[in-house]
């Protein structure tokens, strides 16, 4: 979507600027990191001469990252980056030919990384698989056989429609090996979102399972597709993993096919499609507020490498290290951390379940049982876990963590500190990460090299040339502006699917030349970044304009609350009035009194003129399956209007609870 020009960014007045400083680096990390390694490589002093070169020749870096990732071509590119078409449609790796498959498996077959775990899982129930690379290789294998079997082959697509199982991984490599196209969708989906994907796409096949299993309870997921397949004139093919062990499983000869029937008995070894490096890789939805959902085209040379350099430079991931990330496949953080960790020769981690099931230290648990190095979660997650105390941490050896990663909204500085000081001791970083489907990971990350703050990043991720600046394009520092790039980068969206325009629109045509993000962010004194929320949430009162995030950090400041959104809607004479969700802790009950003094605490904050009409106490937010906050729900909720587009919505029994607080 295209965002209005705004006259006047959101203030900054309580956050973030002013924050202390709480952690600083540690020389021995920095000496033994991955970039001071690259840095050393090419002669390069230090991290600030590294990122000056990044940006200045954008075709020297990814060169150079392709060639420290050990990115094999069948054939080699004659030219890194064309950008005759325009900074808006650049062609990468030139003539170049490769299957990222090759360098996430092929390639390691022949080394000691192959008896290395590549994929640890672990279901709810408690069961647990471990797959070395040379394992999954041959699972892989065996399912391309499978594929083909079916008359499946290079350019087409294949939905992914599952819970978070070994399946899973294994499919979407097996996708990517035949030369197929994969289709990742949200396991919480309803059959109308699955329409509109598989369809939108011309998907001939979707990889599914019978249910999943929720809290110990089995969950449907093939009568999800079974609706959505007779609407889908392309689908031809559906493969089935059992995973609930549901009764009575709806059949249709010809077309369902059962995946242990399928796979199991196919060949271990399997021809990997020869695929040009700009050849199709994935389309993955992002859900639109309205139309149709937008669907990020990303390929061979693009996503993975942009994944696997995030993890390698701004995370420190080594091949010794493990990285949970608490995802689903539907959201972009779940491919990413399938390629990323494979193009490291690192370790995964799945997780299929709740996260705080059968108790609320699940994942610590989890932590401790796989040796989880990076653990990446949600700030909403904390604000959850962090309301019961540091007694179920405790339970648990966290000794194996290097750090805790995070995305998907922006923090609060109470949770950022619960996190820091009850899980990493105040001696580990949180490294903040922020970017988007579009963008194939982060636009800004924290460092091992940079002090940390509440909330900060440390900067743009390392070759990305990104900035903070007015309605003009010009850079601003001290004050709050809009997110943007001034530079391609080798994971950008190849555009939307099969809509040129609508991706020109939401990116391109704000400020001519620069990629806006559609975030509000700030650097401070110090120069360490803050993102403060989508600038189209923005609320203005009064001529005064107001991120959702600033009155949030707030709120949840308060003993009482344990996360809140705030939203703005309409006034006669102010414009717009602010007006606030708020999730209350167990022990406290909801009430005039508390209502009161929660307003009066925005109004001492930010002062009075940004008084919040009301505050509305509710059970849960509307949240999508990454954990941000639905905005627009909430407003067209409280404004009783049509609530649009829903696919993306985790819970739907949120919504009930909203009508009850109204």
């Amino acid at each position: 979507m295209a965002h209005a020009a705004s006259s006047e960014p959101p203030s900054a007045e309580t956050f973030p600027f002013g924050q202390p400083i709480v952690w600083q680096p540690d020389p021995a990390w920095v000496a033994a990191s991955n970039l001071r390694r690259l840095m050393d490589r090419h002669g390069i002093d230090d991290y600030a001469e590294l990122q000056a070169r990044a940006v200045a020749d954008i075709a020297w870096f990814w060169d150079a990252v392709m060639e420290e990732l050990g990115i094999e071509f069948y054939r080699a590119y004659t030219q890194v980056v064309d950008l005759s078409e325009g900074v808006e449609f650049p062609r990468w790796c030139v003539g170049g030919e490769m299957n990222i498959v090759h360098n996430c498996l092929d390639k390691w077959q022949a080394t000691p990384v192959r008896n290395r775990a590549a994929l640890r899982w672990e279901g709810e129930e408690g069961q647990t698989v471990t797959l070395t690379y040379a394992d999954l290789h041959r699972e892989v294998g065996r399912c391309a056989h499978a594929l083909r079997s079916l008359g499946l082959g290079p350019g087409d697509a294949v939905g992914l429609y599952m819970p978070m199982l070994p399946e899973l991984a294994i499919a979407l490599l097996a996708v990517v090996k035949i030369g197929g196209i994969i289709l990742p969708l949200f396991s919480g989906y309803g059959h109308s979102a699955v329409v509109a994907r598989l369809a939108d796409a011309g998907a001939k096949a979707v990889i599914t399972a019978d249910g999943l299993l929720r809290r110990g309870q089995p969950v449907a997921m093939k009568p999800v597709v079974d609706q959505a397949a007779s609407e889908v004139a392309s689908l031809a093919h559906v493969v089935v993993v059992r995973r609930a062990g549901l009764d009575d499983v709806a059949w249709t000869p010809g077309r369902d096919h059962w995946w242990h029937e399928l796979v199991a008995g196919q060949p271990a070894q399997a021809e990997t499609a020869r695929t040009s490096a700009e050849d199709v890789l994935m389309v993955i939805y992002t859900s639109g507020t309205t139309g149709r959902p937008k669907g990020a085209v990303h390929t061979h040379c693009g996503f993975p490498i942009k994944a696997a350099q995030d993890m390698r430079h701004a995370m420190d991931l080594k091949p010794e290290d493990t990285l949970y990330w608490m995802t689903d496949m539907g959201w972009m953080m779940g491919p990413w951390e399938v390629f990323g960790t494979l193009l490291n020769g690192a370790t995964m981690v799945f997780y299929d379940g709740g996260p705080d099931y059968p108790d609320v230290d699940r994942v610590w648990s989890l932590v401790e049982r796989h040796h989880i190095t990076h653990l990446g979660v949600s700030p909403t997650l904390i604000r959850a876990l962090k309301r019961f105390g540091a007694e179920p941490v405790q339970r648990h050896d966290l000794g194996s963590l290097r750090m805790v990663c995070s995305t998907g909204s922006p923090w609060d500085p109470e949770s950022w500190l619960w996190l820091f000081e009850t899980v990493l001791a105040r001696r580990k970083p949180i490294l903040n990460y922020s970017g988007g489907t579009e963008i194939s990971g982060g636009i800004l990350a924290g460092s091992l090299f940079a002090p940390l703050k509440p909330c900060a990043f440390a900067g743009p991720v390392l070759g990305m040339d990104a900035d903070v600046v007015d309605d003009a394009g010009q850079s601003v520092r001290g004050a709050v502006g809009e997110l943007v790039i001034r530079q391609p980068w080798i994971g950008m969206t190849r555009g939307f699917w099969q809509d040129r325009q609508r991706y020109l629109n939401s990116y391109w045509n704000r400020i001519p030349g620069l990629w806006v993000h559609g975030d509000f962010a700030a650097v401070d004194e110090d120069g360490l970044w803050y993102i403060l929320g989508r600038s189209d949430d923005t609320i203005k009162v009064a001529g005064k304009r107001l991120g959702p995030a600033e009155v949030e950090a707030i709120l949840n400041c308060h003993p009482a609350v344990t996360e809140s959104a705030a939203i703005g809607v309409p006034h006669p004479i102010k414009d717009q009035e602010v007006v606030a969700f708020c999730v209350l802790k167990p022990e406290y009950e909801a009430g005039d009194a508390l209502r009161a003094e929660l307003l009066d605490l925005v109004a001492r904050e930010l002062g009075k003129p940004l008084r919040p009409r009301t505050v509305r106490f509710v059970d849960a937010l509307p949240k999508t399956r990454n954990a941000k906050v639905m905005h627009r729900v909430l407003r067209a909720a409280y404004l009783d209007q049509a609530l649009g587009d829903l696919s993306s919505l985790e819970d739907p029994g949120t919504l009930e609870a909203i009508r009850r607080a109204l």
